[in-house]
C-alpha cells in the first residue's frame, strides 16, 4: 500500500536541501535509479534492456550483493553506468548506532573506491539526522528521489507502477526501481513502457555524477 505519495512534495524537499531530490535542469532529461542489487538474472536483465535504448543509469548497490556477485557488479560498470552506495547490509538506519552505520558504508565504499562515486542513498530513504551529517561531512552526495515507482510493493498493480512513473515524471525527475527478485513482476512490465514511453517524446536517460 502506498503510504508514502510516488510523486515527492516540494515541501519535503524544501525541509531536506542537503539532499538531492532531483536534478535542476529543463532538458528532457531523466535519472533512473536501482536500488539493492546486482541481483542474479534481474541486473543482467535490466542492463541489456537499458543498452537497448542506449540509457544510462545509477546502481545504488549493497555491499554484500557486490561480494557475491561481482562479476553482474563488472557488468554495470562495464556499461558505463554510475554507481551508488547502498550500505553493505541494506541497514535500518533508525536501528542502528551512527558508528555502526558508518562503518557499514565505508564497507561498501571499499568494494566500489574504483569508481571514485561519493552516491549514497540510504535504504528505505530514512537514516538519522547524525548519520546524514557525518556522511555528508565525509563528502558523500547523498541522493534521494524525485519519483518512486513503488515496484517493490506487492500490493502495488504492475499497471499502478507504471502510472506512478509516467504520472509524475517529469524532466530531471530522479526515479526510483529496484534490480531485486521482489521487484522483479512490476519492473519487468513497467520499465520496458517507461523507457519506450520517454524515448518517444525525446527525453534521454542519464547516470547522476
Amino acid at each position: 500500500m502506498q503510504i508514502i505519495p510516488a510523486k515527492t512534495p516540494g515541501f519535503v524537499k524544501t525541509l531536506f536541501p542537503n539532499f538531492v531530490w532531483n536534478v535542476d535542469t529543463q532538458n528532457k532529461e531523466l535519472y533512473l535509479t536501482f536500488d539493492d542489487g546486482p541481483t542474479p538474472e534481474i541486473t543482467d536483465w535490466v542492463l541489456q534492456l537499458l543498452s537497448n535504448y542506449d540509457a544510462k543509469a545509477t546502481f545504488f548497490c549493497i555491499g554484500n550483493n557486490i561480494e557475491k556477485y561481482p562479476e553482474i557488479f563488472q557488468n554495470i560498470t562495464k556499461d558505463g553506468h554510475t554507481i551508488g552506495n547502498h550500505t553493505f547490509n541494506h541497514l535500518k538506519g533508525w536501528k542502528h548506532k551512527t558508528k555502526a552505520y558508518v562503518k557499514d558504508v565505508k564497507k561498501t565504499q571499499d568494494l566500489i573506491t574504483s569508481n571514485s562515486s561519493n552516491l549514497f542513498r540510504p535504504p528505505y530513504g530514512k537514516f538519522k539526522t547524525k548519520q546524514s551529517k557525518q556522511l555528508l561531512k565525509m563528502g558523500y552526495k547523498i541522493i534521494l528521489w524525485d519519483v518512486l515507482s513503488y515496484d517493490w510493493d506487492k500490493t502495488v498493480s504492475e499497471k499502478a507502477c507504471l502510472n506512478n512513473v509516467i504520472s509524475a515524471a517529469k524532466e530531471g525527475s530522479i526515479i526510483v526501481f529496484h534490480d531485486s527478485i521482489k521487484a522483479s513482476h512490476n519492473l519487468k512490465y513497467a520499465l520496458p513502457k517507461i523507457l519506450d514511453h520517454y524515448t518517444r517524446r525525446g527525453y534521454v536517460f542519464k547516470a547522476l555524477i
